[in-house]
């Protein structure tokens, strides 16, 4: 009807119906609606989703390494215990969101395998090394903090695989974040070299946990079209703000010094913070972190040496098939 009527080719009416299609996807994000696989969807969402989802995957897997470094060494068994417990949580998350990825016809198989070979990015927060007990507690009181405030706005993705994922997600953190706090206030309460220990750990991590939410809103490439899809609810500068706010009286709390000699609180009640070292997060992104080459290494190594298990789960999987073909053919 189209060529008939308007005298076009096909492929302007493709775009014609993309269109239509386009401004009735957009209408649904508007009023709410989730997004489900089977929808309808812009590729350009599809992409978006696909690289958000697998980056977050892939910093939770990677994101093990850190913390799984001090399982062994952590101060009493009772610090064991709920160390490894989060890692494996952190393992579970990595899991949940590859299987979200997958919805959106991604392979897991690829996904990984773009991380590998360094075309695909994981969280910039990962590339700094844990020289001490502390910088475990540093870790779940204010990365994991830092994650929380990122992924609560997620629960209320319009894409609903990933929207549902995170609610448990969050929960997860939520513990992690507590866990991490109970660390270092006791570090801070403890003699005088462990609150020490805690402000070290403090120094370095500040800044980098800065940076976990990413470039300032000016120079962000995906925050505009995120916002239009309700993909983002909040922009990374006022994430960022949102953080420092509540981290603060924290650190305060414990007595310990936030490590920025500019930092003051403003008429409306907001800390205003010195300027960040863009250039450091621009260096680590490219893979010149202190332990860029050591994670990717392990995870290399990791992947290369789980082969036999893949390979057992795979011809396990053809051997029931092939068990189940026989049986229907009886």
């Amino acid at each position: 009807m189209y060529t008939q009527a308007l005298n076009t080719s096909d492929a302007d009416d493709r775009h014609i119906e993309d269109a239509a299609r386009a401004a009735a996807f957009q209408a649904r994000i508007d009023a709410e609606e989730r997004i489900e696989p089977n929808d309808w969807m812009p590729a350009a969402y599809r992409r978006t989703l696909t690289r958000q989802i697998s980056q977050h995957a892939h910093s939770e897997v990677v994101g093990m390494l850190p913390e799984g470094n001090w399982i062994t060494r952590a101060p009493s068994l009772r610090r064991k215990a709920a160390l490894l417990a989060k890692v494996q949580d952190e393992c579970g998350h990595g899991l949940y969101l590859y299987a979200a990825a997958e919805t959106l016809g991604a392979s897991r198989e690829e996904l990984v395998d773009l991380m590998l070979a360094g075309k695909a990015k994981y969280s910039s927060i990962f590339n700094y090394p844990t020289l001490t007990w502390a910088d475990i507690g540093v870790i779940g009181w204010l990365v994991d903090g830092a994650a929380i405030m990122n992924q609560i706005p997620l629960c209320r993705c319009s894409y609903g695989p990933y929207a549902r994922a995170m609610i448990r997600v969050c929960k997860e953190e939520s513990f992690h974040q507590r866990q991490g706090y109970e660390i270092m206030l006791t570090l801070a309460r403890g003699t005088d070299e462990q609150k020490a220990m805690a402000q070290d750990a403090l120094n370095r991590w500040w800044w980098p946990v800065l940076m976990m939410f990413g470039p300032p809103d000016q120079a962000s490439q995906h925050s505009d079209t995120s916002t239009k899809w309700k993909i983002k609810r909040f922009s990374n500068d006022e994430l960022r703000q949102k953080f420092v706010d509540a981290t603060v009286p924290q650190a305060q709390y414990l007595g310990l010094t936030i490590p920025d000699p500019g930092m003051k609180q403003n008429e409306a009640g907001h800390w205003e913070y010195s300027a960040i070292d863009w250039d450091e997060f621009k260096q680590v992104l490219a893979g010149n972190g202190p332990c860029n080459h050591d994670r990717m290494a392990a995870r290399r190594k990791a992947h290369d040496e789980g082969a036999w298990v893949r390979e057992a789960a795979e011809a396990y999987a053809e051997k029931r098939r092939h068990r189940q073909t026989a049986q229907a053919a009886e």
